[in-house]
């Protein structure tokens, strides 16, 4: 209910400066503190079943006994309060259970700062500085913990029966493994659906890549539902693309074009960088996969001599170049880069910059969730996506819903 004028006015009656409002002892604190002592003195109310004072509680077997003083840590800072009790030890209050010392939304605060890239010291030394809370390492761990249920059972999440557009990529972190610190992969698959919203279907954390690790990774996705996927879009990973038609053998296996671009031009000197692109820009703006591979041959004739590794490193991926040549540009500009999750990597790297080494896959993984969840919240279909699965349900008229919201 809103709180009425007249009420205000007597609140504020006296205020002269922000920290009669906002300070240690200004009138917020005292607020919070006179809400909760009045809510736990109702919910004993309730639990006794007469009002204070009232004498249909004599002879009821149990009253009221006092009260003990209590610390809570809350948004605004630690607040003192007076819990009130019972004879029979039987009140199990509600809004400050026994046993908790923060109240809802304190948690939520320390998982936003951890999830934010910020270090167990930062988040103490945040903390005391705007809340004049002093609270231990442990206590951080194990509220940023707790998520760790949330990721499991995020990454176990039913998915969709069908998504047109699957990108693969990975992410290296540093983890401390057997008191090594090792250089490991973290692996994202990101989804396209079929309204062009993106999702992280998962992360998986492997040491090195292979076809037995993709094989499971593919198995996991078809067990939590997917039974089908139009296009993979994948960097080059080893023994990728017969993981993923082994399980999804209708898919189309695209390399991403940007990869390879990039790929090649480790290869140049920067003062025949800018002669040799048009060059190479041909190669995959070409209409058709037999244009394509007539104008790598031209390429190879006019720069196979200085630099024969570019030409070498399109033909042994070149029967996952050539897939997105058989479609129009609606579709091309879906599939033809993995910068989607690309840039979800730069977020996330944005996050984890700060972090020497993660102790532990768990804690790496519980850092790289919660960063996903913050993220996430950003993502919209693209602007092009009504125009690209409009030619989806075109060729793929018995995969796809014919309609989207």
């Amino acid at each position: 209910m809103p709180i009425k004028p007249e009420h205000l006015d007597e609140l504020l009656a006296g205020y002269e400066k922000p920290e009669d409002l906002l300070g240690e002892d200004g009138l917020f604190k005292q607020l919070k503190k006179a809400l909760l002592e009045r809510a736990l003195g109702a919910e004993l109310t309730h639990h006794l079943g007469y009002e204070k004072g009232d004498p249909a509680g004599r002879g009821t077997g149990n009253n009221r006994n006092g009260t003990s003083a209590k610390t809570v840590l809350t948004e605004d800072g630690s607040v003192e309060i007076d819990v009130p009790r019972d004879r029979n030890g039987s009140f199990e209050p509600q809004i400050v259970p026994k046993g908790e010392t923060r109240l809802d939304g304190f948690d939520d605060k320390i998982i936003s700062l951890y999830a934010r890239g910020m270090t167990v010291r930062e988040i103490q030394g945040h903390l005391r500085e705007l809340y004049a809370v002093d609270v231990s390492p442990d206590l951080i761990s194990r509220v940023t913990d707790a998520v760790l249920d949330e990721v499991r059972e995020w990454q176990n999440r039913p998915l969709d029966a069908v998504y047109p557009v699957v990108f693969f990529d990975a992410l290296r972190v540093k983890i401390r493994d057997e008191s090594v610190v090792k250089n490991k992969a973290v692996y994202l698959a990101l989804a396209l659906d079929c309204e062009g919203h993106k999702h992280v279907l998962g992360l998986w954390i492997e040491q090195s890549e292979g076809a037995k690790f993709w094989l499971r990774v593919m198995n996991e996705l078809k067990n939590r539902g997917v039974d089908d996927l139009l296009f993979a879009v994948v960097d080059g990973l080893k023994g990728f693309p017969d993981a993923i038609t082994a399980v999804f053998p209708r898919a189309i296996v695209q390399t991403c074009i940007v990869h390879l671009i990039r790929h090649s031009l480790s290869f140049v000197s920067w003062q025949d960088r800018k002669r040799l692109m048009p060059a190479l820009r041909a190669v995959y703006r070409a209409e058709t996969a037999e244009i394509a591979e007539h104008r790598l041959g031209d390429f190879e004739a006019e720069w196979g001599t200085k630099y024969p590794a570019i030409g070498l490193a399109w033909r042994r991926a070149w029967n996952e170049v050539t897939p997105f040549f058989a479609y129009p540009q609606q579709i091309r500009k879906m599939i033809y880069t993995t910068n989607a999750i690309e840039s979800l990597h730069r977020g996330l790297r944005k996050i984890i910059k700060t972090r020497g080494a993660f102790p532990s896959d768990e804690a790496a993984m519980k850092l790289l969730y919660l960063a996903l969840r913050n993220l996430g919240v950003h993502w919209k279909p693209a602007i092009e996506w009504r125009a690209a699965y409009a030619q989806f349900t075109i060729f793929f008229p018995e995969r796809l819903p014919t309609t989207i919201r």
